[in-house]
């Protein structure tokens, strides 16, 4: 059942009973008095008990929608949003980023091939579409919440560590050991349907997308070392850009 956010509409004031409305709820989120995940109180009964009409509350709850507070979902309804996870324009690996948020990364591996093979990988590298690539795919956890899906296709020769490291560690930190440095990346972000399997895995209502990035990395001699495939639960990952006046 939704907990009840104690709201004190001032009728009188210059400022919209929306705003108003919007930034008491904002105050209770971000308080901790509603946590994420926890529902919320629907427009109907929350425009009956404050004695407010429903295009008002409405406005107010878009409100919070547009800040990223909560989300809405079919057959679900409304929810506090879960934390976000904020990627900076920097080359890091999901597991670093994790734990700089204060995140706990679990890891779940679901394939470690030695012998895989991708023509789009291949010619990355620069390799015979036959070459023989390590293609490594993970779910990654944030805590007990499913994050990510990542695909990442390596050199044999930069893949020197077994599954059970990857369970444990991060991909850059894991590359960074053998000598493999990658300094600078080339991503495409974009958004998509899930499959079946990555709802499934990933816990997302249907037709809710998923963020998407792949990534073409390379060492300081402008080497490929790393070609990524990545998806990510869009309600609780964001990727922060900071662009210059050319």
């Amino acid at each position: 059942m939704a907990e009840t956010v104690p709201v004190v509409i001032d009728r009188t004031s210059p400022i919209p009973l929306y705003y108003q409305l919007a930034q008491q709820l904002t105050a209770a989120i971000e308080g901790g008095k509603l946590k994420p995940g926890d529902p919320f109180e629907n427009e109907l009964a929350m425009a009956e008990r404050l004695d407010l009409s429903r295009p008002t509350v409405r406005r107010a709850i878009a409100e919070l929608v547009q800040r990223g507070l909560v989300t809405r979902r079919r057959g679900i309804g409304t929810t506090v949003a879960s934390e976000v996870i904020h990627r900076r324009d920097e080359l890091t690996s999901l597991y670093e980023d994790l734990v700089r948020s204060g995140k706990e990364p679990r890891t779940e591996l679901l394939d470690f091939d030695r012998a895989a093979h991708s023509p789009v990988a291949a010619e990355f590298f620069e390799v015979p579409k036959n070459t023989d690539l390590v293609f490594v795919r993970r779910l990654r956890y944030a805590g007990d919440q499913p994050l990510s899906i990542l695909c990442n296709w390596l050199l044999p020769q930069a893949a020197r560590f077994d599954g059970s490291q990857l369970v444990e560690r991060g991909l850059y930190a894991l590359l960074r050991e053998v000598g493999v440095r990658p300094v600078v990346a080339k991503q495409r972000i974009g958004a998509r349907r899930p499959t079946p399997a990555e709802r499934s895995m990933l816990h997302t209502a249907k037709g809710e997308p998923l963020l998407t990035m792949t990534r073409r990395a390379f060492d300081e001699a402008g080497q490929p070392v790393e070609y990524g495939d990545h998806v990510y639960r869009a309600d609780q990952y964001a990727i922060d850009i900071t662009v210059h006046e050319n």
